[in-house]
Order: C-alpha cells, then structure tokens, then sequence
C-alpha cells in the first residue's frame, strides 16, 4: 500500500466494512460528513483502523482537515511514505 492507487481500494474497503456504506458511492471526491455521512465518532474508527494497517501511530491532527475520501488517501500516503 505505497501508491495512492493503492490506498485508495484499501480505504474503500474499511469505510464499506465499519459503516456500511455502498462501495458505488465512494469516490475520491466524496465529502466525508455530507455525502458519507461520517461523523467525528466514525473518522476515529477509521483512524484507528487505518493506524493498524499501516503499522504507524496516527496523531488526529494528520486528520484535522480532511474533508473528502481523496484527502484521507493524500494524509495515509504521506503517512506510509515518510521514513
């Protein structure tokens, strides 16, 4: 899971499995809290999620801004490309 091509099944995956969403409406332009219908509560069992994944220590402000399914992909990249 190194290139954003890669995360992005990967994510799709998890927001399909904890919040039972149809994978047809998960884009990379999905708004998280309107369109999904997360709230704060589901992003940090996305985030513990991902954290496993990753095998990495999330801080929540890696978070903080992302407002669509394309912003969470652009924050794991980063995340799983720093040394």
């Amino acid at each position: 899971m190194e290139t954003k091509e890669q995360i992005l099944p990967v994510l799709t995956d998890i927001l399909v499995a904890l919040f039972e969403l149809d994978e047809e409406e998960i884009t990379l332009e999905s708004k998280l809290y309107e369109e999904l219908d997360l709230d704060s509560i589901d992003a940090v069992d996305m985030i513990v999620k991902l954290q496993k994944l990753i095998g990495k220590k999330v801080q929540p402000d890696d978070f903080k801004n992302a407002r669509t399914v394309s912003d969470i992909v652009d924050v794991v990249h980063r995340l799983v490309t720093e040394k």
